[in-house]
């Protein structure tokens, strides 16, 4: 591959660059944007290396984020208060497989051999133009290859992340690994049990949004082991995997679609109660859909799914179903058309409250409950019994 003469570099990144190289601190531009510039994709968030220790570049600038000053990252602030990060040439001196102590170096060099993937250890400096590549990054663009900088098995026993890395950059171009790489990924996956959920979960979360098929990721960390370790329910869903791709790239949606237990694996990335229990509700009524020929039952059932109808709906088409094609197609039409009816499907839609039965005579307590659940089943029914005088008169 050959280099561009230029890179298309933003006003503001360009701008930050010349003022530390003025200060008399050699500064380039790394990482993801400019893998992605040379791929003729569009990222136009370029990250800055430098020889400026961090308190130096906050120093320089006025306006600044210490993101992760303790790895020597800083968040620049621009004229527009976009954040643009500067991080001090480093080199890893102690690791313990989740987090590195790394101290700071003197040269673009220890900087680019501390790096992942030769892909991702290649730098362009925005003012002369120049390029560095030592570790032949842009050959492995042209080969379509991930390939680790150095040796592959202390790459990844210095962070295990990077193998559920690797497995995210190969769905997303649709790039093979390399041998060495990807067996060094199997046998270092064992390390990823020590990660914490929470950078499990975005890896995986991050994999689905990009991937060009959601499929090939899933095949991906099944083959490496990953699959066992972190999200053991889908190991088995192999059903389900080729129909996934026709889904939105909703993380969550995408695991509970493929997880035989989605409340389970969600706990277990930590995601929020909120993303658990919407899990759940996929988990519980996604192989129970309603007869579109029968009313009642499509609106009983839309008052017991409540909030995760849309999901529901989403994936049935990608669902395994045994029934009529043309019944499977109506469910859409018919909850359309109910809901377009604003048809009453909750007890807030009632015209009578838990003060109207106490004033008829209802017992206080668990009978007022009871009894509205009664009435919102008639109501449910026959959306036209929901009057007053006809529930009270029920009452």
């Amino acid at each position: 591959m050959t280099f561009p003469p230029t890179l298309p570099i933003p006003d503001t990144v360009l701008e930050i660059a010349q003022t530390l190289e003025r200060a008399g601190y050699e500064t380039w531009c790394v990482g993801g944007a400019i893998r992605d510039n040379l791929l003729h994709l569009e990222n136009h968030d370029f990250d800055l290396t430098s020889a400026a220790p961090p308190e130096d570049v906050r120093r320089v600038f006025p306006r600044t984020i210490p993101v992760g000053i303790e790895h020597g990252t800083v968040a620049v602030l621009d004229r527009h208060n976009q954040p643009h990060e500067v991080t001090t040439f480093r080199r890893d001196i102690r690791t313990d497989g989740r987090h590195a102590v790394v101290e700071f170096g003197q040269s673009l060099m220890d900087d680019l051999a501390r790096r992942d993937f030769t892909i991702n250890a290649i730098a362009y400096h925005p003012i002369r133009h120049e390029w560095r590549d030592p570790f032949k990054g842009a050959e492995d663009l042209e080969k379509r290859v991930i390939r680790s900088v150095g040796d592959p098995n202390w790459r990844f026993q210095e962070d295990y992340l990077r193998i559920l890395r690797a497995l995210r950059f190969s769905a997303r171009f649709e790039f093979r690994i390399q041998l060495r790489t990807l067996e060094a990924a199997k046998a270092n996956v064992s390390g990823l049990a020590q990660l914490s959920a929470e950078r499990v979960r975005d890896e995986w979360f991050k994999g689905i949004a990009t991937a060009g098929r959601v499929s090939k990721l899933i095949e991906l960390w099944r083959d490496v082991g990953a699959m066992r370790i972190w999200l053991p329910e889908i190991v088995g869903s192999v059903m389900r995997e080729g129909a996934v791709n026709a889904l939105p790239r909703d993380p969550v949606l995408i695991t509970a679609f493929l997880a035989s237990d989605p409340a389970a694996a969600l706990t277990r990335l930590k995601c929020s109660n909120k993303e658990i229990e919407r899990g759940r509700a996929i988990g519980q009524w996604r192989d129970r859909y309603p007869d579109p020929r029968h009313l009642p039952t499509v609106r009983r059932w839309l008052s017991q799914v409540a909030d995760a109808a849309d999901d529901l709906l989403t994936v049935l088409p990608a669902l395994p179903d045994s029934r009529a094609p043309e019944l499977r197609a109506q469910i859409p039409r018919v909850i359309a058309a109910v809901r377009a009816a604003r048809d009453p499907l909750t007890l807030k839609d009632l015209v009578v409250t838990g003060d109207d039965l106490l004033a008829a005579g209802v017992r206080p307590g668990p009978d007022v409950g009871q009894t509205l659940e009664r009435l919102l089943d008639e109501v449910l029914e026959d959306p036209s019994r929901n009057t007053r005088d006809y529930l009270l008169s029920r009452v």
